[in-house]
């Protein structure tokens, strides 16, 4: 039996901060993906992503914003840029999925410590 982690899975990689102080080292890429979702209209495209089966294609994303177009495709990269989703291009349309392992460090980066039974 293996103990490498079955695909799809989250691999543990960070400690919750209540646990230890964040080193330099890894402060820098985990700031990059969260100033990423520090914005509002990012932080909705992201969530727009995040909740869909399994993909979004761009033509959807565009049509629930008030914004155009082009910066749609600036706050998409923007995101792509930071880790937090992926895209594939076919034909006309590029289609996002988010990026589980990513968001499962940040999400284990922000976890609380577990209650413990007194």
């Amino acid at each position: 039996m293996s103990n490498q982690p079955s695909p799809g899975s989250a691999v543990p990689c960070c400690e919750p901060l209540t646990r230890r102080a964040l080193p330099a080292s890894e402060a820098g890429d985990l700031a990059r993906a969260f100033k990423a979702l520090g914005d509002p209209v990012r932080l909705q495209l992201f969530s727009l992503i995040a909740s869909a089966d399994d993909e979004v294609c761009v033509c959807d994303l565009t049509c629930s914003f008030e914004v155009s177009a082009p910066t749609i495709s600036h706050h998409l990269k923007t995101l792509r840029t930071a880790g937090l989703v992926t895209s594939e291009r076919r034909g006309t349309w590029v289609y996002y999925r988010v990026v589980p392992e990513r968001v499962g460090v940040l999400s284990q980066l922000l976890a609380p410590e577990p209650a413990v039974a007194r």
